[in-house]
């Protein structure tokens, strides 16, 4: 029996909800490795004193031996691999939430202008990866969720602001005291853009369903029309 087509309205949906899950993953395994780095911090753990003899041989034929704590060396090794690992997810974490966040929102401003888009879509850079839509959203005057929003895209927007300032900052070349300080200040703020993205994902994720609504009334109509239609043998006409 071939499989019912998927209506726009919910492909749609199902499209900005991969793009949760997709930035989801990405968050749980940045707080994994973010685990794992803290567990790995040299100075939480005690190296053991014992040693071992590395027994190096020159192309003469003598031997210079060389003591090495290993356990001390594994704790330095892993602390590294945590911590880029977790610098990887962390951008990972945030590159995705953008989208997210941004594809949700570019759902809200297309349904809004009559568009019937089956899924989101983007423009890819020179590497062929996705390029995030622009993230406001406005025009929900009559959404009971718009104020939340509103406020979630300022904070994103101060943490994305931020993240500029320390770029521009750090063109300069050498700082000045108190440029030093606006620098770690503007990077502590833009560590927080992934989490402040998820969170506006979220809530621009609620205003796609909120804009649906018509249009799946609509459909649900036609669908209606359509089995009375074929019950009494008339034409139907669909929603405009």
């Amino acid at each position: 029996m071939p499989k019912t087509p998927t209506h726009w309205t919910e492909s749609l949906f199902d499209s900005v909800y991969a793009l949760h899950e997709t930035a989801r993953e990405y968050q749980l395994a940045y707080r994994a490795t973010q685990l794992l780095a803290d567990q790995a911090q040299f100075d939480r753990h005690k190296p053991h004193e014992g040693r071992i003899e590395l027994q190096r041989h020159s192309a003469a034929g003598a031997s210079h031996p060389v003591m090495k704590e290993p356990h001390a060396d594994a704790l330095f090794d892993l602390l590294r691999a945590h911590r880029d690992f977790a610098s990887e997810m962390h951008c990972r974490y945030e590159q995705s939430s953008l989208l997210y966040a941004s594809g949700a929102a570019w759902a809200v401003r297309s349904i809004q202008l009559g568009h019937t888009p089956p899924v989101v879509a983007f423009r890819t850079d020179d590497y062929d990866q996705p390029v995030q839509h622009q993230l406001s959203i406005t025009g929900l005057a009559n959404y009971a969720g718009a104020e939340m929003l509103h406020h979630s895209y300022e904070l994103l927007a101060h943490r994305l602001a931020a993240a500029d300032h320390a770029v521009h900052l750090a063109e300069d070349g050498d700082l000045l005291d108190h440029e030093a300080g606006e620098f770690h200040d503007a990077v502590d703020t833009a560590m927080g853009i992934a989490d402040a993205a998820f969170a506006y994902g979220l809530l621009a994720q609620k205003a796609v369903n909120f804009v649906l609504l018509q249009p799946r009334r609509d459909h649900e109509r036609d669908i209606a029309l359509a089995r009375a239609a074929a019950q009494t043998g008339q034409p139907s006409e669909p929603s405009a």
